[in-house]
């Protein structure tokens, strides 16, 4: 071989080398995924289940109109990454932007500035059932143009890979259990039709452009605990809409007794029967979702159960943060709510095919997580002095709470 030939080869060699390495040492090209209402409660904690996959693998950019959710969580979620890589913490790897998907010149500000963002999880949304029954027009607006804004300012920007946070409540009554994907589709309440109309939105988008969309819709059903650490957990403004938050705050002593719709369901114990899910694994499920879209390029448009296959009443649950806290929590029993169902659990099957993914954390640890959140954080990410007003002012109101399915 002649020596410019050698040369040549030799740079060639050097220079694939390098590539190789390089991407040995990152996993592959860095993929950043867009999180709607990544500051709220599953949002932060799929944020940081994402930036803790190895090699830095996920960029994380992050809209939220911090409507019902705390920069604080995003700024906790960036402590715990550092404390476990036991490094100083690259800010460029999660980056925040207040903005509503409703506001169609603030995404698209958001894309223009990140184009490399090629993929993007959907939790932002109106999700409180009661709330859905008295402001349906609050939730079709929030849920569905929302959306349908998101995914025209996506499609404009070819971004591909869509995760949509999803509800067991499009089963509405259910006709069979446990739930599996391909049960008839319904829904009792604006909040579960909005979730149901999306659905059936992503499904007609695929339809039109297979090329452009690759989509994992996640049904998933009552997500509750908190990170282990206790530094990140959920933090509803104003009264609790789901039961474990209201739980917790009975416990910590923020409200005198918690009050259950429904004694009287044909369930063992008579009150509803959910499938609770840990929130760390149903974060898990999100990034077991995204990487399937990744590497299956032309997976289509499907639907997929996160949960447990396990369902759990209400009293159950009451028992186990009892344990958790050492104290009886004192609650009582209200009448029935309409839109809600007696039982709702899942057949977790195709996750665990598809997705090679399954819960792996139990009630016991939903309920001890729980209390080290709240214990540790009694008034969520705000201070005592921050929320003495909002707590004085609630004692008037009634408190009530539901086993609403997410």
């Amino acid at each position: 071989m002649p020596p410019q030939h050698r040369n040549l080869a030799a740079t060639l060699l050097v220079c694939w080398s390098m590539a190789t390495s390089s991407l040995a040492l990152t996993g592959g090209p860095q993929r950043t995924v867009l999180v709607t209402g990544g500051a709220g409660y599953i949002g932060s904690h799929t944020c940081l289940e994402l930036l803790k996959i190895p090699n830095k693998l996920y960029k994380v950019v992050v809209v939220d109109n911090l409507d019902n959710a705390s920069e604080e969580s995003l700024k906790r979620v960036r402590e715990l990454i550092e404390e476990e890589e036991n490094c100083v913490f690259d800010e460029d790897r999660i980056q925040f932007r207040n903005c509503d998907v409703r506001d169609k010149e603030g995404l698209d500000k958001v894309l223009t500035e990140f184009p490399e963002i090629d993929s993007c999880i959907h939790f932002a949304g109106l999700k409180a059932v009661g709330e859905s029954v008295q402001k349906p027009l609050s939730y079709y607006d929030c849920n569905i143009a929302g959306t349908v804004n998101l995914l025209e300012r996506l499609e404009e920007h070819k971004v591909r890979h869509f995760v949509f946070s999803s509800s067991a409540t499009v089963y509405g009554e259910p006709e069979m259990l446990p739930l599996v994907e391909k049960a008839r589709l319904s829904a009792t309440n604006p909040y579960g039709r909005t979730k149901l109309f999306v659905e059936e939105i992503l499904r007609d988008a695929y339809a039109s452009n297979p090329e452009q969309w690759n989509v994992l819709i996640l049904r998933y059903f009552n997500p509750i605990g908190a990170h282990a650490s206790g530094r990140i957990g959920e933090d509803p403004q104003g009264i609790p809409n789901n039961l474990m938050p209201f739980i917790a705050q009975v416990c910590v002593g923020r409200r005198a007794e918690l009050s259950v719709f429904g004694g009287d369901y044909d369930t063992p114990d008579g009150t509803g029967v959910r499938d609770y899910i840990h929130v760390v694994d149903l974060a898990k499920g999100h990034v077991a979702a995204l990487e399937k879209l990744y590497t299956t390029p032309k997976l289509g448009c499907e639907a997929v159960n996160l949960g447990t296959g396990q369902g759990v009443s209400v009293l159950e649950l009451v028992d186990g943060m009892g344990k958790a806290t050492g104290k009886a929590v004192p609650y009582s029993i209200a009448e029935r709510r309409p839109g809600d169902v007696g039982s709702m659990y899942a057949d977790p099957q195709l996750a665990k095919d598809l997705l090679k993914w399954n819960a792996e954390l139990g009630v016991e640890d939903m309920c001890r997580d729980t209390w080290k959140w709240q214990s540790t954080n009694p008034y969520g990410y705000k201070t005592a002095t921050e929320t003495t007003a909002e707590a004085e002012a609630v004692v008037e109101e009634k408190e009530t709470v539901t086993t609403t399915t997410e």
